[in-house]
Formats: structure tokens, sequence, C-alpha cells
């Protein structure tokens, strides 16, 4: 067959373009594709819940894939292996209540599992704002919509305009820089729902603290916005917890679920 080099830009451009048109309206947005985000996004679109993911960056997978100090093994405990084993990541004991995982099976099949059940990927896109509304029988503003743009405009710092997209509900799975809930505090005018109405920001590493308190913070921050993974931590003011993920697998599903009930009850 001869390749037409006009015909595979075209289709480029047509799918793409056919795929961000779909995803102009969604149930979920998550911000950020780190595994907190991968295992949200999964479990939202498994619930046939229409979904899209924003990463900044080329690749998805966040802090998992260097394991730890670009070890590429990571630890989950006991809790969470039950993730992997229905995801089908192959995991082996280390000792009682601890397992490894290779970090590159744990990422990859996190996105694919994702992507198969529907969950869209847009790497390489920023949010750099939100849309926050009144909407009608609420008390209080709440996030209606996210503000993108390329990554590499804000990397350039060039005056390029954004585009939009509406969301039902967002999650906010930045990790340490916890990015979105620092927009809306920034951008909102009002308070977050944290003790004291702004990001109180993370303290220093205590993995069995932290791992605890990932999923106690896996929780609304400001009315329509959940925090998940590292976020939660940050945003609420708990410890970071290192290379161990089982908090930030559990995170993720328990934030999808949330809103998955909060989607159910206004059906």
């Amino acid at each position: 067959m001869k390749l037409d080099e006009n015909v595979i830009t075209k289709a480029i451009i047509q799918r793409f373009t056919e795929k961000w048109l779909d995803h102009l309206r969604l149930d979920v947005a998550i911000v950020g594709g780190g595994p907190s985000g991968l295992v949200a996004a999964y479990y939202l679109a498994a619930n046939g819940r229409k979904v899209a993911l924003f990463e900044r960056k080329l690749s998805i997978g966040g802090g998992m894939w260097g394991g730890g100090m670009m070890l590429n093994e990571i630890v989950v405990q006991g809790e969470a292996k039950t993730i992997f084993d229905g995801l089908g990541i192959s995991s082996q004991p280390f000792q009682a209540g601890y397992y490894t995982a290779d970090a590159v099976e744990a990422v990859t099949t996190l996105a694919s599992k994702a992507c198969r059940a529907g969950a869209k990927v847009f790497n390489l896109m920023s949010v750099e704002d939100v849309i926050i509304r009144q909407t009608e029988g609420r008390e209080s503003a709440r996030v209606t919509g996210l503000v993108v743009n390329w990554t590499a405009v804000e990397m350039a710092q060039l005056h390029v305009d954004p585009l939009t997209v509406n969301t039902q509900y967002t999650i906010d799975a930045t990790g340490h820089a916890t990015e979105l809930m620092h927009i809306i505090e920034k951008k909102s005018g009002s308070r977050l729902l944290t003790e004291t109405g702004k990001v109180i920001g993370e303290k220093s590493l205590w993995a069995e603290v932290a791992e605890r308190s990932t999923l106690e913070n896996t929780r609304e921050a400001f009315p329509g916005v959940y925090v998940a993974g590292m976020a939660a931590n940050a945003t609420f003011g708990s410890y970071r917890m290192g290379p161990i993920f089982g908090g930030m697998l559990l995170s993720g599903k328990k934030a999808a679920e949330s809103i998955i009930q909060r989607l159910e009850a206004r059906t």
C-alpha cells in the first residue's frame, strides 16, 4: 500500500478533534495522571461515567514510574494489594503485610485498564484556571468546569487563550503541588473546606501516619472538587509517605466511589 502523508495528518487531526469534542461535557474531570488519578479514572469509567484525565506531562504515572530513588520497584500494603489483584498487576510478598510490585508493570497496567474502561487521557494539557458558578438550588458556589491549555504554551509563557470543559465533579490528583486547590483558593474568594479555609500544606515524611491520613483526607475540599492521593494530604495538612503506594491506590478508589454515590443521588 502506498502511504499518503496527508491522510496520516488528517487522520490524527480528525480523530483527536472527535475525541476532544466528545469530552467537553464530563461527569468527572481528573487533574493529574499519577496512581490515584489513574485508579479513580478506572473505577469511574468502569461504572459508566464519562471521565477525562488531564496530565500536564507527556507521560502518565506520576511518581510511581521511578519507584524509590529510581529503583523501579514499589511497595504496597495488604489492604491495597486487592486493587492490584483485581487489575491483574502481579505482586510478591516481602514480609508480613508488605508486597512489592514492578513499577513499570503497575503504571502501564493501570493506564491500560483505565483507558480500556473508557476513560480518556489528554496529556500535555495543563489546567490553568477553573469555572466557578452559583448553581440553582445550591447554597454555595461550586466548580463547574476547567480552563485548559497546552503545557507547551504555559512553558513558553505565550499569550494564547485557553479552552474550557464542563464537569459535574473534579478530582485534584496533582500530588505534592496541589495545583488545582491553589488555583481555587486564589480565584474563588471563598474558603476551602479545610480547617484554615486554605491549602494547609504537606508535612515531612511519616509513612505510617501518611498512609492512614491519605484515606481520611480523600474527600470534598471545595464544592464539586475532591482531593486524592498526595494532594489530599497536602490540602488538609498531613504527612507525605514516600515510595509506598497503597494509600494512593485506595485514595483513588475512595474518591471514585464517593463521586459515584453523589452522581447516583442526583439522578
